[in-house]
């Protein structure tokens, strides 16, 4: 972890975690299958500055939370896992590494695809009743909206705000 605290880890993962209940739950485009917001951007925020298990542990919680504090339907854990592996892959590909769109390439590929386009899908299918390749067409609409954002919000949060304040010192910038 290098110079930070173990104090102040637990107060930045505390505010990004409660800016990702607010992006996710209050500044999102919600449909019973279908939510397209900016709740990424802490969790990849996570992922840069404190690693994968951290980040995965943090998005679950924020999950969580979440739920608890403005429920919008049944908890389902299947969602809850489906955040842990979000934060893990943020984690996994991006901490300590340059942030660039072509290193958040993959890990957002690998979320958009494998873990919001075909976990969350059959989560859905599962709660909802419907048929899983019934719901992929609106889901994979959201996956090609949702990539060039990832792409250009992530760097662009990272590199221009993120890593210039004093809590993320001696982080890949």
């Amino acid at each position: 972890m290098g110079t930070k605290s173990n104090t102040t880890r637990l107060v930045v993962m505390a505010f990004l975690i409660a800016l990702e209940i607010i992006l996710t739950r209050f500044c999102s485009i919600n449909t019973p299958i279908l939510r397209i917001g900016f709740g990424f951007l802490p969790v990849a925020m996570m992922g840069i500055m404190y690693g994968p298990l951290w980040s995965g542990i943090g998005y679950a919680i924020g999950d969580v939370l979440g739920m608890m504090i403005f429920p919008s339907g049944t908890y389902f854990p299947g969602f809850t896992l489906t955040a842990f592996l979000t934060g893990f892959a943020f984690g996994l590909f991006l901490h300590n590494k340059n942030i660039t769109w072509k290193r958040v390439l993959p890990a957002s590929l690998i979320i958009l695809l494998g873990v919001n386009l075909c976990l969350d899908t059959f989560w859905l299918s599962i709660l909802m009743g419907n048929a899983f390749i019934a719901l992929i067409p609106t889901r994979i609409l959201k996956c090609v909206l949702m990539l060039p954002v990832h792409l250009i919000l992530i760097p662009l949060v990272w590199n221009r705000i993120l890593s210039k304040l004093p809590f993320a010192s001696g982080q890949a910038a």
